[in-house]
């Protein structure tokens, strides 16, 4: 790894955590809160690619779990890994690796359309595939009620993919981070 790519790993937590300034806004229904920081996951996957943008997300929430309160509301420490929104942080990681996967192996094609689905793809179906079941799991309640739970969340995850899609074509076009694979 090369200074160049430990500076953007660092520079992408950076971001995820400065998107945590945003105040959350908490549903009544679920204990899941909205933040913007989920759109970091899109930028650190969909700009600098797999390998880069996973390791931001696990420096991220490696900073959060030794208790630097970089979530959005000033949360952090380990504590915050074993309640309702545990899954979806963990799914940060997880997340943002898959959406710079699939943006790298279509790079040479990616156009907004493209990076939007990527980013649906990565930061709504796989977020919610690993974090809905952990909060069903943490609350004790079935996975279709906390499914439920988690729908009205859906229509802001959309427009955080509208804007990293955005932000991810223009940058393709003026400094490209990523470089093609094929």
């Amino acid at each position: 790894m090369q200074t160049r790519d430990v500076v953007f790993i660092a520079l992408f937590a950076a971001i995820v955590a400065a998107l945590g300034v945003f105040p959350p806004i908490t549903m009544p229904v679920v204990a899941v809160p909205i933040t913007a920081q989920s759109l970091g996951v899109m930028l650190a996957g969909g700009i600098l690619g797999a390998k880069r943008g996973g390791l931001a997300l696990v420096l991220f929430l490696a900073l959060v779990a030794i208790g630097l309160p970089l979530l959005s509301g000033g949360r952090g420490g380990f504590g915050v890994f074993i309640g309702p929104t545990g899954g979806y942080l963990v799914g940060w990681a997880i997340a943002a690796f898959i959406i710079g996967y699939l943006t790298e192996r279509l790079w040479t094609r990616l156009n907004f359309v493209l990076a939007f689905a990527i980013c649906f793809a990565g930061a709504v179906v796989v977020l919610y595939a690993i974090g809905v079941p952990w909060s069903a799991y943490v609350a004790k309640i079935p996975v279709s009620t906390a499914l439920a739970g988690s729908a009205p969340f859906i229509p802001g995850d959309i427009v955080k993919c509208l804007i990293a899609a955005a932000v991810i074509v223009v940058v393709k076009r003026s400094y490209p981070i990523i470089t093609s694979k094929a």
